[in-house]
């Protein structure tokens, strides 16, 4: 391999590490239930927050539909930290290899 070409991988590499430290410090939001519940990752798919609406409460039978509701919105927001990870990351890949991050 040409020394060009490694520098140009070297620098594509450095690049791609930065922007996935960039990604793991960005906070995602993702909800359920309209608002029911709220949840806060960042984009390491760590969990820094929850949030329950006190109007969710209305009676102890809710609880099984509460975890329900909890569940989707750290779902959805599991899925836009993924979304933007590949979107982000795809620039380095050109889109072609699928599932590479």
């Amino acid at each position: 391999m040409n020394p060009g070409m490694i520098k140009k991988l070297q620098k594509m590499q450095r690049e791609m590490m930065n922007v996935q430290k960039e990604l793991e410090a960005s906070t995602f939001y993702g909800s359920a239930g309209g608002k029911m519940v709220e949840v806060e990752f960042l984009g390491n798919k760590t969990m820094k927050n929850i949030t329950i609406n006190p109007e969710a409460f209305e009676d102890k039978d809710d609880i099984e539909m509460i975890q329900d509701t909890i569940t989707l919105a750290v779902n959805d927001c599991i899925k836009k930290i993924e979304d933007e990870t590949q979107s982000v990351m795809g620039q380095f890949t050109g889109g072609g290899v699928p599932g590479l991050f």
